[in-house]
């Protein structure tokens, strides 16, 4: 493949995402739901690919034919297939970058109990999983193990970590488990917005939520996915002069950075497991880990090391949202543009039953604990992450924006409090990362054990100690 024809792949990008806005700037039932665009854009670059337009064309022109892969080309359906794997790591890079990292204390008092709530959901969707597998799919689906982790990876992981784990299921034998992944991500991204405006609208009614009276009044620029007039900012600061760098390309070689020492960690870990364990077990469990977790890890290493040293503070958070954000619509377009339908048809029942399981574990969660386990302003601070549960973590953010538009309510601060202790382990973090490896090398009952542990750990913590506060 040219370089040429790699930077036509990219073109088709940029086209799907603009039609992709397009298209949620004029149909009203996608603005209701607050659709984003590079979803939009995704479903259709998969109707218009070789999954579906393609296969109508193929019955017309044949199988040698140019239209079997739709509109699109070999070349792009190629490059957009590596590309989630390598924008996943620039996404979660940049988690900590140019943030600021307040004490434990601070954190245990603000987002507590968004935590134990939070916790409670992302350990109890492995528990269900891996029950759902053992009882069913396994025995009457011949489906591997390793599939009892799928809903924590595609409903709080997102595209994202799925896209970031499609080398470790190739590498562990079910690479299947890549398109089931993406397509319960989507699953979990739509019912995450569909539901959490539904729950909105009930709370509301039931009175209670404390900010939201009416959930009638959002603006048609605001529906469109248009920023109001009055509300528009900067995208970022300047912290360094043009003429000297670029200020976006000094914060783009700082998530290299930290992507470059999460490298250098993983091959530290390998080279360890090579000359100690693994030497004696012929083990090559490190092998199997996704790049991601460890490259967020390097981004707080370099967060640590310029708080203690950078005394200009060149690293800019909205700058490194920019980055961020853009990696993660090049990334969902990409995925779900290059999902497979075969896969999905041939695992449809399990692919509905981890779904169907998923969504109705986060939604009785949701009610049941959610105002028993948070003290104060239960709705506006839960729904952010009964969204995250469901999607990612725009998801929780956008529903969290409904339900209080004004940031009145603790919701935001605490929910971003407890993302600096949970992003690191669950959600595409170091526990979602590890766990197909962990029930594929030691089988699914001890991997069982631990979330049951860590699930009953944050309903406790969270019942008896932030609930009576």
């Amino acid at each position: 493949m040219t370089p040429g024809q790699i930077g036509f792949t990219l073109l088709y990008l940029a086209f799907f995402l603009l039609v992709g806005k397009w298209i949620r700037m004029r149909v009203k039932w996608l603005q209701n739901l607050f659709l984003p665009s590079s979803i939009i854009g995704g479903f259709l670059a998969l109707l218009l690919g070789p999954e579906v337009l393609g296969r109508i064309l193929e019955n017309f022109t044949g199988e040698n034919s140019f239209w079997v892969n739709g509109i699109m080309t070999e070349e792009v359906m190629e490059v957009w297939s590596a590309l989630p794997g390598l924008m996943i790591n620039i996404v979660f890079a940049t988690l900590f970058l140019g943030a600021t990292i307040p004490s434990l204390s601070k954190v245990w008092n603000y987002g507590g109990p968004q935590l134990a709530f939070g916790w409670t959901i992302g350990w109890g969707q492995y528990v269900i999983g891996i029950l759902l597998t053992i009882l069913v799919l396994t025995p009457f689906f011949d489906i591997p193990p390793m599939a009892g982790a799928l809903i924590e990876v595609a409903f709080e992981g997102g595209h994202g970590t799925a896209a970031g784990m499609a080398g470790t299921f190739g590498d562990l034998g079910f690479s299947e488990a890549y398109d089931l992944a993406i397509g319960l991500a989507t699953v979990g991204v739509l019912s995450g917005v569909i539901i959490g405006i539904i729950l909105i609208n009930w709370a509301v009614r039931k009175k209670k939520t404390r900010i939201v009276k009416n959930v009638e009044d959002f603006s048609e620029l605001r529906k469109k996915g248009v920023m109001e007039f009055q509300n528009r900012e900067p995208a970022a600061n300047m912290t360094v002069r043009p003429e000297s760098i670029e200020p976006l390309s000094l914060h783009f070689a700082m998530v290299g950075l930290a992507i470059l020492v999460g490298w250098l960690i993983l091959q530290g870990l390998i080279g360890l497991e090579s000359v100690t364990w693994g030497a004696i077990t012929d083990s090559e469990f490190m092998t199997y880990i996704p790049l991601f977790p460890l490259a967020m890890i390097g981004g707080i290493i370099i967060q640590v090391i310029f708080n203690k040293f950078d005394q200009t503070e060149i690293l800019d958070r909205r700058m490194v949202n920019r980055i961020q954000g853009f990696s993660l619509d090049i990334l969902i377009l990409a995925a779900i543009g290059t999902v497979s339908l075969d896969v999905i048809g041939e695992y449809l029942v399990p692919f509905l039953l981890m779904a169907g399981a998923g969504i109705a574990w986060n939604v009785l969660g949701f009610i049941i604990l959610a105002p028993r386990i948070i003290p104060s302003y239960w709705f506006e601070r839960g729904i952010g992450d009964f969204g995250q549960s469901m999607g990612i973590t725009a998801t929780g953010l956008l529903l969290m924006r409904v339900a209080d538009p004004d940031g009145k309510s603790p919701a935001f601060e605490g929910f971003g409090y407890k993302q600096l202790v949970y992003e690191p382990f669950l959600g595409g973090g170091l526990v979602t990362a590890l766990s197909v490896p962990l029930i594929f090398q030691f089988g699914p009952i001890p991997f069982l054990i631990v979330s049951l542990v860590m699930c009953l750990l944050g309903a406790v913590v969270g019942l008896f100690y932030f609930g009576k506060k």
